[in-house]
């Protein structure tokens, strides 16, 4: 080594090694440098698993304690790589064909080494070079030593053979440095595939495809990696997300709609407590507050776009299931004959036919239909009318009393049903499925969306929200729509016909903290290991389980900015903390 003298004088030498960067002194020993406030180890790897998977690196970088970990790569020219191969295999078949005895190694590597050199000949890969180094850092000698089995322990758990650098100390420590320089020069040969596996930027469970609407859903819990998820690349949209209550699934939720709304995905949400009011205050989205003073919401109207020819006798159709849920019952065959006539004859009292050009026109109203009942002489309207009473002038009037308030268009469009009582939360729940079903199936404007039942255990008590859920999630792809169905009943879900069904029909599952009483039942409905088990009886808030096809699952943690996690909560602490 050679050393070149700055300066004669011993105060400007001091000066400028005092303006480098470094430690201010060390100590280098047999097998560890000591600085001022530290002492470290180096070690090189020597020898790997004959196999490995995507990740295999990862338990190193996410260790615990402050472990440097150093791959140094330097790609093998085609020629050389093939020359070297060449002789190798040479060397190898003469070896195992040359002792009495059989040795299985020998024949291992010379199979190795024959794929290999197939592969390089195809153009399948490349040879590299690699060194894989590791520093241990600890406060002291004691510690050193600990931290040193520790790293030693899970290195042979990887396969992996750990030499220590032993008088090259100094050497091993500046190789796991941001130099690029490796001293120690202990190389492997590895092809593309084994090296592409040996970086940490991949999740060892987890393997997405990714298309145009990547979204992020949280941090790896055991690395430092991402996971990023998109349902509309994958064969089925759906989704549904179990979790006991307070576990964050609301929370996660809406942090995913936020993220697809920035790539222009349209969603509609189904709020039966209010929760996403202010995320659609926030991004310019549509809100209907059913049930609340002054919002309307006319079951009349017609819609604007074009949905087809026979879009007004499908209203008719409708309003007959609509006046069967407001009176609790189905209706016989002569009642649905003179619903639809009155139907047809009140839509001709407005001036709107079957003549698309009438369509724009005002839409008549629930109380000009029980007018158009009243008149007729069948014995059926005039008990139709009056059963109609409290919609039209009673106490339920007010959902029902005038036109529609908002219409429900926009990128964002929330239904909120936290203040239908319960008596019409029913026919509440079916306006708001009919128009969202109305706006998906529209064949003249296609586009990606997202339907959002949140506490989805409540729709399923009804029998039109049940038959909704079980019809969009059969046929929601087909509209290039997803269906994301929360709840935290996983009993209800897992326990009936239509809850297997929507979770036979999601292509996503996301599974958050879960009771100690329904862990068993998600093990055996999700085919989940102990470990996932145990993973997600102790989860933390926003932690989960992501399963995606062909057995890909992450264990993840929801992270999201200041600015989404005040849209996001739902800790009435906080949000009495943001009031003004």
């Amino acid at each position: 080594m050679k050393f070149t003298r700055l300066s004669d004088h011993a105060a400007e030498l001091a000066k400028t090694a005092a303006a480098l960067p470094g430690p201010a002194s060390l100590k280098i020993n047999a097998r560890s440098v000591e600085f001022p406030d530290g002492v470290c180890a180096s070690f090189a790897i020597a020898g790997y698993p004959r196999e490995v998977g995507a990740g295999w690196l990862e338990p190193l970088t996410g260790y615990p304690g402050h472990l440097d970990v150093s791959l140094h790569i330097e790609p093998v020219p085609p020629l050389v790589a093939a020359q070297r191969l060449r002789r190798q295999l040479a060397r190898l078949e003469s070896a195992s064909t040359s002792g009495l005895a059989p040795d299985f190694a020998t024949e291992a590597a010379a199979d190795d080494a024959a794929e290999l050199a197939a592969s390089l000949a195809r153009g399948h890969g490349r040879l590299f070079r690699v060194g894989l180094y590791l520093t241990i850092h600890a406060a002291d000698s004691d510690e050193l030593e600990a931290e040193v089995q520790h790293v030693k322990a899970l290195a042979a758990s990887l396969l992996l053979d750990a030499h220590p650098a032993t008088f090259r100390a100094m050497q091993g420590w500046t190789t796991t440095l941001p130099f690029g320089a490796d001293a120690l020069r202990t190389r492997r040969t590895f092809d593309t595939s084994a090296l592409a596996a040996a970086f940490p930027f991949a999740s060892p469970d987890l393997r997405p495809r990714l298309a145009e609407t990547p979204v992020l859903y949280g941090l790896n819990v055991y690395s430092s990696g991402v996971v990023l998820w998109d349902r509309f690349a994958h064969d089925n949209y759906n989704s549904v997300t179990i979790a006991r209550s307070g576990a964050g699934k609301s929370y996660f939720t809406k942090l995913e709609v936020l993220r697809l709304l920035f790539h222009q995905v349209e969603v509609c949400v189904v709020d039966p407590e209010d929760e996403y009011r202010r995320l659609s205050g926030a991004v310019g989205g549509t809100i209907l507050g059913l049930g609340a003073p002054g919002v309307c919401f006319n079951p009349f109207d017609l819609p604007d776009a074009v949905e087809g020819d026979d879009a007004l006798d499908r209203r008719a159709m409708f309003l007959q299931t609509l006046v069967g849920t407001m009176l609790g019952e189905p209706l016989n065959a002569a009642t649905k004959a003179v619903l639809d006539k009155a139907v047809i004859a009140t839509y001709a009292a407005h001036g709107i036919t079957s003549d698309r050009r009438t369509w724009k026109r005002p839409a008549p109203l629930l109380a000009d239909l029980a007018t158009m009942l009243e008149a007729t002489d069948a014995p059926e309207a005039s008990q139709l009318a009056a059963r109609l009473a409290p919609y039209v002038s009673g106490s339920y009037r007010s959902l029902f009393s005038g036109p529609t308030t908002t219409r429900p268009d926009g990128h964002l469009i929330v239904f909120s049903l936290r203040d239908l009582p319960e008596e019409t939360r029913p026919v509440g729940m079916l306006l708001a499925l009919d128009a969202i079903w109305r706006r998906v199936s529209n064949p003249a404007d296609r586009r990606r969306r997202l339907v959002v039942v949140d506490e989805a255990w409540t729709l399923m008590r009804e029998n039109e929200g049940a038959r909704f859920l079980y019809r969009l999630a059969k046929s929601a792809r087909k509209h290039w729509t997803g269906l994301a169905v929360v709840t935290q009943d996983a009993a209800d879900l897992l326990g009936s016909d239509l809850g297997k069904a929507v979770v036979a029909n999601a292509g996503t599952q996301i599974l958050l903290r879960q009771a100690p009483q329904a862990i068993d039942e998600i093990a055996d409905a999700f085919n989940l290991t102990e470990g996932e088990r145990l993973f997600l009886l102790s989860a933390g808030q926003g932690e989960g389980l992501v399963c995606g096809g062909a057995g890909d699952r992450a264990a993840f943690s929801a992270v999201s900015s200041t600015y989404e996690h005040s849209l996001a909560t739902t800790d009435p602490a906080e949000w009495e903390a943001d009031q003004p």
